[in-house]
């Protein structure tokens, strides 16, 4: 039976002018995961990133640290990369609805200078995604709601249907990608996906296994073994170490 790991990125460069780059806590998280697979002998079969900079450097950290090797010895661990394992453009969806967001510094500026700025702040992201998924203004989005899911979906079933069986895949995403993968197995309708995005905690591992066909009736299918699992930032007793950008 196959198992396939999906791990959020660590957590990334928020309010900075690029938030494609990890932070140092970010690169800590991926490799905090990397020891704690080492200690339970996970052994990979395949594994996969997104063509986004935190999906390779959260990669990188944490198969390196699994391994037992610098960062600089992984030309000796190799890994396929699939542009469907992106992460929807976030940037775009807030500015459409709140155009000054457009400019990062505007959002740290809102975040300092709002009161409960963290919590105003997600209510609006709430608002610009429900706008965006909503399709009535799909014309005003490079990627909209259903393309980006559908893109998803295609990207893990080219995993599943990949001519060389894995036993164990991992993949390296993010956040609004686990969800939208998360909905096409449970079947959860779109209000809970922005519920389930914000909850995703960086580094966390959410853990499908395909289920063999028993027959023409009965083909393969996908279930969820857990999600959100981040016992290795867990067991650290670090609570700072824990978060969700």
């Amino acid at each position: 039976m196959a198992q396939i790991y999906l791990v959020r990125h660590g957590q990334a460069s928020f309010g900075s002018q690029n938030y494609d780059q990890l932070s140092d806590l970010g690169s800590e998280q991926a490799r905090h995961l990397g020891r704690w697979w080492a200690a339970r002998d996970l052994s990979v079969s395949r594994v996969v990133t997104g063509k986004l900079q935190r999906h390779l450097q959260t990669a990188r950290a944490c198969i390196a640290e699994m391994h037992g090797i610098s960062e600089q010895e992984l030309d000796t661990v190799s890994w396929h990369s699939d542009f469907g394992f992106n992460e929807y453009n976030h940037h775009e969806v807030l500015a459409r609805h709140v155009p000054a967001f457009d400019d990062p510094a505007e959002v740290k500026r809102f975040l300092m200078n709002t009161p409960n700025g963290k919590q105003a702040f997600q209510d609006i992201f709430a608002q610009a995604i429900a706008r965006w998924m909503s399709g009535a203004f799909d014309q005003e989005y490079a990627e909209t709601w259903q393309t980006f899911r559908q893109r998803c979906v295609a990207a893990l079933e080219r995993q599943i249907s990949h001519p060389e069986p894995a036993k164990n895949i991992v993949i390296f995403t993010s956040g609004g990608t686990i969800s939208a993968l998360c909905q096409h197995v449970l079947g959860f309708p779109d209000a809970r996906f922005a519920e389930l995005n914000w909850s995703l905690v960086n580094s966390a591992v959410t853990r499908f296994h395909l289920q063999p066909a028993e027959s023409t009736e009965k083909p393969a299918r996908l279930a969820l073994a857990y999600l959100n699992n981040f016992s290795h930032l867990e067991h650290a007793n670090q609570p700072e170490i824990i978060s969700y950008v």
